[in-house]
């Protein structure tokens, strides 16, 4: 028998998994034929340490020192420019304020990013503690961790069926059958899903799509050095990605739990957005895609266990924020679970709680 089952593969169920190995079995189900398949394979990867409601900005605070030095670290320098066109004041000075960025002139913001069409721009503000943050290395650092400790990492494994016997959890997949005394759900868009086959009330989350596309531009520009970068209504952005750039709508549609993809009159109105504020215009896609941002009802994360059961735990609703928060949630779960003191305060570990929801 195992001790945990952690439900979901992606940056909240690894980061739980390789926690709890340190400390007891675990076992990771994943439906999918790979770890971060879905939302975390299809992150923007970026770190913002004051990004993010109060919980989330405490959990960012707490994960950056082992984001920047754990395994030789996983952020790199970006930096964060917002830009605006003169009828865009108000949004700019809010935005601006929001991000912590300090303006900057125009001059300056075009030493940076090139493009930028000073005929339309008229703002710019720009702070440089923003960083890319590399996903595949930190599921995968993750990933050694919980193999190093014995936890078995399942993928192809579509949870089918939960019951709670005899003080055990019965968790039934397409091939196979495990019992386990606690149970992870970090299954991100399918969270309540997996509540309901448990007997467990759904908290009621909501899965988001955003797109994304990626975009040539001319050989004689070098873009590794630019920063993530987007208007001061956060309706586009667009950031360096291997050589071209990285260019999302910025969109949140409600939709189903499901394999996302990217809508084309949704990257078209995107990128028109984006071309609105730069001297280069999009000629073509190198490939586009879509992830779902999965958040709860106050949109912030939910981590530990149900009202209705001590033994069934959350670690769910990371939205936008999963890889940037990953070290201090998971660690904030494996503590709970295993009784033990936690880093952060009462108040905030209740504000974190799916007891809030009851």
């Amino acid at each position: 028998m195992i001790d945990v089952i952690v439900i979901g593969g992606g940056i909240a169920g690894i980061s739980a998994a390789a926690r709890l190995s340190n400390h007891c079995s675990v076992m990771l189900l994943e439906q999918e034929s790979s770890l971060g398949y879905h939302a975390s394979g299809r992150s923007a990867a970026s770190c913002i340490r004051d990004y993010g409601n109060q919980t989330t900005r405490e959990l960012n605070e707490l994960s950056f020192e082992y984001l920047r030095r754990a395994n030789n670290g996983v952020l790199s320098d970006r930096g964060l420019m917002v830009l605006a066109k003169k009828s865009q004041i108000e949004e700019f000075k809010a935005s601006s304020k929001s991000f912590g960025l300090n303006t900057i002139s125009i001059d300056e913001a075009i030493l940076q990013i090139p493009i930028i069409d000073k005929e339309i721009v008229s703002f710019a503000s720009y702070r440089e503690d923003v960083y890319d943050l590399d996903t595949n290395q930190l599921i995968q650092n993750f990933a050694r961790e919980a193999k190093k400790n014995n936890a078995q990492l399942k993928t192809n494994a579509c949870v089918k069926n939960i019951k709670y016997i005899n003080s055990d959890w019965i968790v039934t997949t397409s091939t196979s059958e495990y019992k386990s005394s606690i149970i992870v759900n970090a299954a991100g868009a399918w969270v309540d899903q997996i509540s309901l086959l448990a007997g467990i009330a759904s908290i009621g989350f909501s899965p988001f799509r955003r797109s994304m596309a990626r975009i040539p531009l001319p050989e004689a520009l070098s873009v590794s050095n630019w920063p993530f970068f987007s208007g001061p209504d956060e309706d586009w952005y667009a950031k360096p990605d291997a050589g071209q750039l990285l260019v999302s709508p910025a969109e949140e549609v409600l939709v189903e739990p499901h394999d996302a993809w990217a809508e084309e009159l949704t990257l078209a109105q995107g990128i028109s957005r984006y071309e609105e504020f730069v001297t280069v215009p999009v000629t073509k896609m190198s490939s586009n895609w879509a992830g779902l941002r999965t958040f709860s009802p106050d949109r912030s994360l939910v981590i530990g266990s149900s009202p209705k059961s001590s033994t069934f735990f959350f670690m769910a609703g990371q939205g936008g924020y999963g890889f940037q928060t990953a070290p201090a949630a998971s660690n904030l779960l494996s503590e709970l679970i295993m009784g033990s003191s936690h880093d952060l305060d009462k108040k905030t570990i209740e504000s974190l709680s799916p007891r809030r929801f009851n």
